[in-house]
């Protein structure tokens, strides 16, 4: 068994942040050096990228259900992702790619143009006239790259839906494809609604066919997108949304399954319904 090393610690310079930041550096560091840690030494930008989708996910959980005042697990999740975008880094580093210090300066130079009310003569009266900045120039930076071009360029296909509809009623909005106001996104949404109705009656005709599922498939996607688009009117995010509406139906669940006592499967659906509505009324 070779002896342990012990860490090196840099030299403090003061900046609370920036001595935080050369520690995690030299424990990645040495994660990666030739006599680290096997599972890290092992790793490619393959393998980790999906980890930093899944504490992506713990980070945004932990913000969402932090008791008041209390930032412990945010700041832990938190510190997970920041780990895995310096591991990345030094991945990289090791494959000759690229390092963190470029991905810092890229992102650098990334928010210095396209903020430049900030940082030069523009101007933006409030955040809305920011973000529609933020997306003309990073239209315009596309449109010198020969890359897409279109007002809704940016979004991967690999986004949760409600979260990739979200971002492109966003886009579509800043490129003035909107309502006036948000009743104008309500009517569209009752207007999906009645159609979705429609399609639901004639999907279950006894002498439906597949194209009537594929309709009703159809309108039921809509409806979905309506509401997300809706959501950016009233600014209220709907994934979000649907994330707080799925633990609430989980916590009522449970609570009347934990009533009844017995296995769902031995009672009826009026039973079921009644420590439904009583869950509901002691879980928010």
């Amino acid at each position: 068994m070779s002896p342990a090393r012990a860490l090196s610690i840099p030299t403090p310079t003061g900046e609370a942040r920036i001595d935080a930041l050369r520690t995690l550096l030299e424990i990645v560091d040495r994660l990666r050096a030739a006599d680290g840690c096997p599972w890290d030494l092992k790793q490619t930008l393959s393998s980790v990228s999906p980890h930093l989708i899944e504490e992506a996910h713990e980070l945004l959980e932990a913000i969402e259900t932090a008791p008041a005042g209390d930032d412990t697990h945010v700041v832990e999740e938190a510190g997970d992702l920041l780990m895995g975008v310096v591991l990345l880094a030094r991945i990289a580093q090791d494959e000759r790619r690229f390092d963190l210090a470029r991905v810092a300066l890229a992102v650098s130079e990334k928010l210095v143009r396209r903020h430049p009310h900030v940082f030069g003569d523009g101007h933006a009266a409030d955040a809305a006239a920011a973000l529609s900045n933020w997306e003309a120039i990073k239209r315009g930076e596309r449109a010198a790259k020969a890359e897409d071009s279109s007002a809704l360029a940016g979004a991967p296909q690999a986004m949760p839906a409600l979260q990739r509809a979200k971002r492109l009623g966003e886009k579509a909005m800043s490129a003035g494809f909107r309502w006036a106001d948000a009743r104008g996104a309500l009517a569209k949404l009752r207007e999906e609604l009645e159609e979705l109705e429609a399609a639901f009656e004639a999907a279950c005709a006894t002498d439906a066919d597949a194209a009537a599922r594929e309709h009703l498939e159809h309108e039921l996607g809509d409806v979905l997108l309506a509401s997300a688009f809706l959501g950016n009117y009233v600014e209220l995010d709907p994934e979000r949304a649907a994330r707080l509406a799925l633990r609430r139906f989980e916590a009522r669940f449970r609570a009347m399954e934990h009533s009844l006592a017995r296995p769902l499967g031995e009672c009826s659906l009026e039973q079921m319904m009644a420590a439904w509505q009583a869950a509901k009324s002691v879980v928010g």
